[in-house]
């Protein structure tokens, strides 16, 4: 269904898609970020580590040794380019979908795993469920189920860091679904009002879970929702590394500017299911994937640098040997570790636990314990 949307819009008039990495391994030089080889090759590291752990992860949740992940397949050069092209000061707003961004910032891919496991090691200690982490060394806000509570979060940040005279500017991803949540309504339009400098990034992925893009919106495009609160929008191809790298660039200058927002609808697809606790067959055509798999990202970066004489089977391998024993290494470890105490609860809560609080833990730890259990 999103093949047949992006061939309607494609041939609309006065539309346009950016994209740069053409079929011949060249680049378009209207949009090109001028990536050094080196910066390439290591962002093609991170997307097919992001991949593999992807996979890797699937397999874990099925073997019952996790309870749930939800996956990126597909969609890597959207997020590890956006996020690459954000500068050290500023913030990322995640949706559930970018751990791969968040290695690539300095998450600790020992922490990722240990949040998967819910141990004692986990960086939210086991209170939310998987792939609900944060990082504040990665300027990494804490992710959160509810659909586009981000979008605000990342705005009010925004606007405080004007107000503060800060050289800094907020990134929060959301999917194509979000855009129907009354976050992205009051999130643009303070955005829009104030001046804010934000970047909204889009995954159109094609799909809510199970709802596909064309029954989320009348609009033509999501890009042009912008229009409505004041905020330039702009469409990508989201499987187009250089791409993303460029138009997420062009947003920041803005940004820095003091001219406000910009909205960015990258148009990528959703290779896998929404997450582990989702069948895609259900509702989805298998024929569908085709296009998009000979479009996808990682392979398209690695003609790229294999035309550059940058990459070959040997590295190729080398660099799934080395993924494949940090991510082994790494279950390992969180397989060993405690499970997080039951205090934990009650801390985080007050700068200082109130009697109440601590007449309850003391209350839980004298009572029964329940048996161990996954």
């Amino acid at each position: 269904m999103i093949a047949a949307a992006v061939t309607r819009t494609e041939e609309a008039p006065n539309d346009t898609i950016v994209r740069v990495l053409r079929e011949d391994g060249s680049l378009d030089p209207a949009h090109d970020p001028k990536l050094e080889i080196d910066e390439v090759v290591h962002l093609y590291r991170h997307m097919v580590e992001t991949r593999i752990i992807d996979e890797r992860l699937v397999t874990l949740q099925r073997q019952g040794r996790i309870g749930f992940h939800i996956g990126s397949l597909g969609e890597e050069a959207a997020i590890i380019g956006s996020a690459f092209a954000m500068r050290q000061q500023d913030w990322l707003f995640p949706c559930y979908r970018e751990f791969g961004a968040a290695l690539l910032r300095g998450f600790k891919l020992q922490s990722f795993i240990d949040n998967m496991f819910g141990n004692a090691n986990d960086p939210v200690k086991g209170r939310q469920m998987p792939d609900h982490y944060t990082c504040r060394e990665a300027h990494w806000g804490s992710i959160s189920s509810p659909i586009g509570t981000q979008m605000t979060q990342a705005v009010g940040f925004a606007w405080a860091a004007k107000i503060e005279k800060k050289s800094l500017a907020a990134l929060v991803y959301f999917g194509d679904g979000s855009t129907s949540s009354s976050e992205f309504h009051n999130a643009m339009n303070f955005a829009g009002v104030f001046k804010t400098p934000s970047i909204f990034f889009c995954r159109n992925n094609g799909w809510a879970i199970s709802v596909p893009v064309e029954r989320q919106t009348a609009s033509r495009t999501f890009a042009e929702k912008g229009v409505a609160y004041g905020v330039p929008g702009v469409r990508v191809d989201g499987n187009d590394l250089f791409a993303v790298i460029s138009v997420t660039r062009a947003a920041i200058r803005r940004c820095e500017a003091g001219e406000g927002s910009t909205l960015i609808e990258a148009l990528t697809y959703r290779m896998g299911g929404h997450s582990t606790s989702d069948d895609p067959n259900r509702y989805r055509a298998a024929d569908e994937l085709k296009p998009w798999v000979d479009r996808d990202p990682i392979e398209r970066i690695r003609r790229y640098l294999e035309h550059n004489n940058a990459w070959d089977d040997n590295r190729e391998e080398a660099l799934r040997e080395d993924v494949d024993k940090r991510f082994r290494e790494a279950v390992a470890s969180a397989e060993q570790a405690e499970a997080p105490s039951l205090t934990t609860m009650f801390e985080d809560v007050y700068k200082k636990m109130p009697w109440h609080l601590q007449e309850q833990r003391d209350e839980l730890l004298a009572g029964p314990r329940a048996p161990k259990a996954h």
